[in-house]
């Protein structure tokens, strides 16, 4: 069953691809049925938690398994894809290619599925390049337009480079005698490699989960269908890098520095893209900011032990922002734009996709009794018990949540402006209408985002942590739980009374701007990288090149030489041998004469001569 939750997602993703357009028409069918006995599958798995392996390399098999903490992951991945694959039923438009579509999707999938079952670190390094390619083929989907496929290039190269980090930790993987590559064993690798390791886990990590330096990426993956957008940015490819934190929190902790780096990056993370969250016109890219931040908590969970905290966080965070990211879809399907001016009383138009979208509004800013309300106090109150900077850190993350959140819910529950009508159509032409099969995962992801803040029980809580495999945790007492909920509610209010007297003011453009990553990652990484190329180019062509056609002149001149001076003496040599040797030849065949007499004369001759010779050497 597990070889199969994996396979089948994959074929019949690598079908559709293949068919192309011709499968346009039963795609969306073939695909949504695929993902929900792929979710049928998941929930087998996680119940009859399966072990399996394949012989791949000497001493390195494809081993792939299901514990607690995949259990919870795969049905999650699972019913996530479901939605969204629902939803992008009445999305996209009949003249999308369709079959390509829901095939990528199909086939990222079956590689996060892979990713969170991995149990060797060459099966994760194949799934986590299946689903890097596959996500870039997914951001850069409308690949004629230059701006989305430059944006999937850039998407592909940041990510990429953290990736190299997963290499890193192979290689010292190896090298420490970790024959076989289990996950479970870097953590006893020798003190130096162990580091390596570590290094390596926390670079692709940070890279893919789009955390500091790395989180302009998701800016531009923006770029992407809004279907895509939901799907990256909840349970799939940005939580990937923090699933695989939390799963190797025994490495991190094992180390002197891991730990404590990961905490405040996700804790620094959550404030800077927090603020830039806040700051954003673009409903999409203010979701985006926020997917950043939001996964910096998980990070910072990772950091400090809390597994079974940021496991709930992840979860909590994928129900809540495929519901954001799918209602945002359906606005601007329905109006044209992602611009938070042009959204302006869209909640009232479209009033389904107005509450479901408040619903995971109010989740994602912690107000009771939603989702991340108890899943974010989890994770402070794992930072408390590590370091009070750290909690306060994460506390000043969660107000900025609560503001921008209420910003967002004041904008499109207010009523229109002047210039709310003429940004509609900015993006697409709007249909000025939401499909029913756009409306339905909402509705199931509303009731599931509702559901999820069961966990605020500490007996649910704490068969939880147990069912992740996570050491027994502090829970949030009931005070804390009531303060939290309060100051949400309180900065939703202050961020909704400011946007109403003063309307959505201008912000610092370089929060707008995601505090010019990308400028600088250009700046720092691409122009010198271009600069070595280019020198590099440069010593190939002045040296190497010229080189070749110096050392290829040298031999040419010198065979001239060898020819003019050394090859004519030879062969004169030659000639003069020769001609010598005929001349012999002719004198050697007068005394043949046939004549015995003359034969008995040469020999006396020659017996004479020899006689001669003896008398004179004597």
């Amino acid at each position: 069953m597990l070889w199969t939750m994996i396979a089948l997602p994959a074929l019949v993703g690598a079908a559709l691809l293949v068919c192309g357009r011709r499968a346009d028409r039963v795609a969306p069918v073939l695909a949504v049925a695929t993902a929900g006995v792929t979710t049928g599958l998941a929930a087998w798995n996680a119940v009859d938690r399966p072990e399996v392996s394949a012989p791949f390399l000497s001493g390195i098999p494809v081993e792939l398994r299901v514990d607690g903490l995949s259990a919870v992951m795969i049905v999650t991945v699972a019913a996530i894809v479901t939605a969204v694959l629902v939803f992008a039923a009445g999305d996209l438009g009949a003249r999308e290619p369709r079959a390509r579509f829901h095939g990528l999707v199909l086939m990222f999938a079956s590689a996060m599925l892979a990713t969170v079952t991995a149990q060797t670190l060459v099966t994760l390094l194949m799934a986590w390049e299946l689903m890097g390619a596959a996500s870039y083929a997914l951001i850069g989907f409308h690949w004629r337009e230059e701006q989305r496929a430059a944006s999937g290039l850039v998407a592909f190269l940041t990510t990429r480079t953290g990736d190299l980090g997963m290499y890193l930790a192979a290689g010292a993987a190896l090298a420490g005698g970790a024959g076989a590559l289990e996950l479970g064993a870097l953590a006893g690798l020798d003190s130096g490699w162990r580091d390596a390791a570590a290094a390596g886990i926390v670079l692709a990590a940070l890279g893919k989960s789009a955390q500091l330096p790395f989180s302009f990426w998701l800016s531009r993956a923006m770029a992407g269908p809004s279907p895509v957008s939901a799907l990256l940015h909840s349970a799939t490819m940005v939580a990937a890098g923090a699933y695989l934190l939390l799963r190797l929190e025994p490495l991190l902790n094992a180390t002197s520095w891991a730990s404590q780096a990961t905490a405040w990056v996700g804790a620094l993370t959550a404030i800077a893209l927090g603020a830039v969250a806040l700051c954003q016109s673009d409903l999409k890219q203010l979701l985006a900011a926020s997917t950043c931040a939001q996964v910096g908590l998980m990070v910072l969970a990772a950091g400090v032990g809390g597994v079974a905290a940021g496991t709930e966080q992840l979860i909590a965070h994928a129900v809540t922002k495929s519901l954001l990211f799918l209602g945002a879809g359906a606005w601007l399907s329905a109006l044209g734009t992602k611009n938070l001016i042009g959204l302006r009383g869209a909640a009232r138009a479209y009033p389904v996709v107005g509450v479901t979208f408040t619903i995971g509004a109010l989740s994602l800013a912690g107000v009771p009794p939603f989702a991340l309300w108890p899943a974010k106090d989890a994770v402070l109150t794992a930072a408390r018990g590590s370091s009070s900077a750290l909690y306060l850190a994460g506390f000043a993350a969660a107000i900025l949540t609560a503001l921008y959140a209420g910003r967002a819910l004041t904008l499109v529950w207010s009523s229109p402006v002047a210039d709310t009508e003429k940004r509609w159509d900015s993006e697409e032409t709007g249909t000025r209408r939401v499909q029913t099969s756009q409306l339905l995962p909402l509705a199931v992801l509303a009731a599931m985002t509702l559901a999820a803040a069961v966990a605020v029980l500490p007996a649910v809580y704490g068969s939880f942590a147990g069912l992740v495999g996570s050491a027994p945790v502090e829970a949030a007492t009931w005070w804390e739980l009531a303060v939290s909920g309060a100051v949400a509610v309180v900065a939703i209010g202050a961020a909704g009374v400011v946007v109403r007297r003063r309307g959505d003011v201008s912000a610092p453009a370089l929060l707008t701007e995601w505090l010019g990553m990308e400028r600088a990652a250009h700046l720092v990484v691409v122009v010198p990288t271009l600069a070595v190329g280019r020198a590099l180019a440069r010593f190939d062509d002045r040296v190497l090149n010229d080189g070749v056609y110096v050392v290829v002149n040298a031999g040419v001149a010198l065979a001239r030489a060898v020819d003019h001076r050394v090859e004519r003496a030879l062969d004169r040599t030659v000639h003069a041998v020769a001609t010598a040797s005929r001349s012999l030849g002719r004198w050697a065949r007068r005394p043949e004469t046939g004549l015995v007499h003359q034969y008995y004369a040469q020999a006396v001759v020659g017996l004479v001569v020899l006689a001669v010779v003896l008398v004179t050497l004597r």
